[in-house]
């Protein structure tokens, strides 16, 4: 059995007394650690502090992250130009070194710094803290040779957030060539061009809009030399008319925003080279030398208008673009519909009525482009535009012509005393800041009733326009997408404001679009960014009422009637029987804006059958409808003067160009009467008229007359003179001088950098340079695009020029082989080109024997 243990009474009773007293005391110590963590509840241990995480690594977009914003540069550049080639020297380069400070922002701790920086070398790179001047150690940095250009810059040591200040110095150089962008070389002038993403090529920087600083740049120089305009330009008053137009429209733009301009002075230079028109850069803007320089004794009045004019948009820039910015390249249009518009405007402080025409050069030019299912809204998503090409695709006709037209649209529908009112608080409330478009909806609300959101929103954010169409009878509209080429539009509908006039009742209406025996003529001056249509009685109403008494139909109206006619038949909604039989009253009819709508619409005509057919009762057609109009002006044009009223002007020009190149025979012998004492050395010819008359003579002359032309272009030292001549110089009928005349587009030594596209352009319009013109363009492609840089902005308009022709299966098999080709504007012409084969295969015959009739 097992062995047992024993224990005494007295030590149990011990070991009884001892527990319950321990109990007690567990009791006790709980009730007492209940009181106390009632009085006194515990708190929980800190949480061990992580450390910060530093972001690392490329960003994620090809934008620049938001850790770092500038606040101010300081900038020095030295470019090296000379005149003579040192002996030590094989070949002459041009060059420029520079050094550049740009203090920061720093919002988070980071150990990584991104620029912008492309085609340069950065030799020296130094970060400090701006205010103790503590060098931080830079670990190295690289030049990202990619579509970021991003300039990453790694530090040891990190940066602290919390809006502390830091110093990043670099020293860079770099070569000046002769692209037209960034800083580049002209002849002995070094110049720049940066919009829209070549700041980045002269020093590093935050090339994105919303990243504004303030700048002070030092430029080395020898001290002879004033970079604003030739010497001998200057010395001749040239620049004088640009002067007085400057300070006038100035003026009245300080007196419209409500701000005063404010920079302490403003230059212009006038630039032997520059791939655009002109560049509003703030305070020191840079124009083509035929858009700033005015020579009197030369220059035809429509030069004179174009100064007036381009100064009036630039300065415009001053205000919308420098002043209060776009938050992003996405609503580029309010800067360049903006200051397009104003140009209008701001034109009248010298004296410039040119408000009506912007229906033909602003209006019908967007209509174009935004009847292609390959346009864009005018506003695209951030997100969408973020690349060089994305971005340069943006500057064309939809933001300058479409934006200008919408808000001539919006001025009208809330009228233009409030759109001004609401123009001034913007300028007000965003003086130095960035902008979305609803930041300028908000300002312009405040001084209207109507829901400008409500109306704004779908001609800003969707692509194209409406047609309206009107059964007048029943008074019934409709709205749909206009398209040239019917695909599938998308189904939202446009908030369209509709003004109209009746027969015997031309008082202003929006009610009611329902007529008995009268006629309706709808969107009164064409202020709303729309096309019309009606039933075929109502237009043949309206075109009896113009063949009876057109002065009633107001004069922009009798031109959109007819722009609207032809569109409308383009895109198969209409016979095109009814659009031809409104040009017949036009006989009658001496006025520019009804002339030039029709002649535009005509010349698309031509270029579908000047090849075919068709083409001879065309002729014999508007030689016809001319010779009534080249009457009216010829006593002014033999007497080698002009009208008064400018629109008159333009008309003279008009009779001259078509009747001639129409074969109305007394035009073609005074044409070739005034350029054969133009040869034997006096030129009588007024300014106006040189560019049609120098045309006419040449088509219809040898080489001989070519060739002298070809020698006034060269001895020419005034910029407008020289761009008629160089006009005039595409009008042969001979291949073999167009042909020459396209090697000499890429030989800058005959034909300047900045005039290849226009001069390519030229010859792509005469029916004999076309296809010349298109096999050029595709065998010089990689060339044109190397060359131009920033100029790929102007690649749309050089497609679009070469391919206007096309109108057969054969031809758009061609375009769609060289994909290479810039992108968008290669989308538009293929569509456009598709949208003219069927055209033309439903329509020839209907309008050969149309124009057959009326002979």
């Amino acid at each position: 059995m097992a062995k047992g243990i024993g224990m005494s009474k007295a030590l149990a009773v011990g070991v009884g007394v001892l527990t319950v007293s321990s109990v007690c005391g567990l009791v006790m110590m709980a009730v007492m650690y209940k009181i106390q963590i009632d009085r006194f509840p515990p708190v929980s241990p800190p949480t061990p502090t992580k450390p910060p995480v530093i972001p690392t690594g490329l960003p994620p977009t090809l934008r620049l992250p938001d850790n770092l914003i500038p606040e101010s540069y300081k900038v020095l550049i030295q470019p090296y130009l000379y005149a003579v080639i040192p002996n030590n020297y094989t070949n002459q380069s041009f060059a420029f070194t520079g050094h550049s400070t740009v203090r920061v922002k720093c919002m988070i701790v980071s150990k990584s710094i991104f620029l912008h920086a492309q085609d340069l070398n950065v030799t020296t790179v130094e970060v400090r803290k701006s205010d103790s001047n503590e060098k931080l150690s830079v670990s190295g940095y690289k030049i990202h040779q990619n579509e970021t250009n991003f300039l990453e810059i790694q530090l040891k040591d990190a940066m602290s957030g919390n809006e502390t200040y830091y110093d990043i110095f670099t020293k860079f150089e770099g070569e000046l060539f002769d692209v037209l962008d960034g800083f580049y070389v002209s002849g002995l002038f070094a110049t720049s061009l940066l919009q829209p993403t070549n700041a980045r090529k002269v020093f590093p920087c935050f090339d994105e809009p919303a990243l504004k600083a303030v700048f002070q740049i030092t430029i080395i120089h020898r001290p002879d030399t004033v970079i604003h305009a030739r010497g001998d330009a200057i010395y001749a008053g040239h620049a004088d008319y640009a002067l007085e137009v400057t300070e006038k429209v100035l003026i009245r733009y300080q007196d419209i925003f409500g701000l005063k301009y404010p920079l302490t002075k403003i230059d212009q230079i006038a630039l032997p080279d520059i791939s655009v028109e002109a560049m509003e850069n703030w305070g020191f803007i840079s124009y083509q030398e035929s858009g700033l320089l005015y020579d009197k004794s030369t220059a035809s009045t429509f030069d004179q208008e174009r100064v007036a004019t381009l100064i009036a948009h630039e300065l415009a820039h001053q205000w919308f673009g420098n002043l209060v910015t776009m938050r992003w390249w996405n609503d580029l249009w309010l800067n360049e519909g903006f200051a397009t518009y104003m140009s209008y405007i701001g034109v009248q402080a010298d004296g410039w009525d040119l408000r009506d025409l912007i229906v033909l050069r602003e209006t019908q030019t967007a209509f174009q482009v935004d009847s292609l299912n390959s346009s864009h809204p005018l506003r695209l998503q951030e997100n969408d535009i973020q690349t060089f090409s994305e971005i340069t695709e943006l500057f064309d006709d939809i933001t300058y012509s479409k934006g200008a037209a919408v808000l001539r649209m919006l001025a009208t529908f809330m009228t233009e005393d409030a759109f001004m009112r609401g123009i001034k608080m913007y300028l007000a409330k965003f003086e130095y800041k960035n902008t979305v478009y609803k930041d300028l909806l908000k300002c312009l609300q405040e001084e209207t009733k109507e829901d400008l959101e409500g109306f704004m929103s779908t001609w800003i954010e969707q692509v194209g326009y409406p047609v309206i169409t009107i059964i007048t009878q029943t008074g019934e509209t409709s709205q749909e997408h206009f398209l040239l080429k019917q695909t599938q539009g998308h189904d939202i509908a446009w908030h369209v404001h509709i003004r109209y006039i009746k027969d015997r009742d031309l008082a202003e209406k929006n009610d009611v679009l329902k007529v008995k025996d009268e006629w309706l003529l709808a969107n009164v001056n064409c202020a709303g960014f729309f096309r019309v249509n009606y039933d075929e009685e109502n237009w043949n109403k309206l075109r009896m009422q113009l063949e009876r008494y057109h002065h009633v139909i107001p004069i922009i109206n009798r031109g959109q009637l007819i722009d609207d006619a032809f569109n409308i038949a383009r895109a198969h909604r209409l016979n095109v029987t009814i659009a031809l039989s409104l040009t017949k009253y036009l006989v009658n009819d001496t006025e520019y804006i009804p002339w030039e709508s029709a002649l535009k619409n005509l010349d698309h005509l031509i270029l579908m059958f000047d090849r075919s057919e068709v083409y001879g009762p065309i002729t014999k057609y508007l030689r016809n409808l001319i010779t009534r109009l080249y009457d009216h002006f010829e006593e002014y044009t033999i007497n080698g003067t002009v009208p008064e009223k400018h629109t008159d002007q333009y008309n003279q020009v008009n009779a001259i160009s078509v009747a001639c190149s129409n074969g109305l025979t007394k035009c073609i012998t005074m044409a070739k009467s005034l350029f054969e004492d133009y040869k034997n050395g006096t030129n009588d010819i007024h300014p106006n008229l040189r560019k049609a008359i120098y045309c006419s003579a040449i088509a219809s002359g040898d080489e001989y007359d070519w060739e002298f032309a070809w020698m006034e272009y060269q001895r020419a030292t005034v910029a407008a003179e020289k761009d008629k001549l160089r006009y005039a110089l595409s009008c042969t009928k001979e291949i073999w001088l167009l042909n020459r005349y396209l090697q000499y587009t890429i030989d800058s030594s005959k034909i300047r950098k900045m005039d290849m596209f226009s001069t390519i352009n030229y010859i792509a319009k005469n029916v004999a340079g076309q296809p010349l013109a298109w096999d050029f363009v595709r065998e010089h492609w990689s060339y044109i695009t190397q060359e131009y840089g920033a100029g790929v902005v102007s690649l749309g308009s050089l497609l679009d020029a070469v391919t206007k022709r096309f109108s057969t299966e054969l031809q758009r098999e061609q375009e769609e082989k060289n994909q290479g080709l810039a992108a968008r504007a290669l989308e538009q012409v293929i569509e456009r080109t598709e949208a003219n084969i069927k055209w033309v295969k439903e329509n020839k015959q209907i309008v050969k024997d149309w124009f057959t009739g009326e002979l």
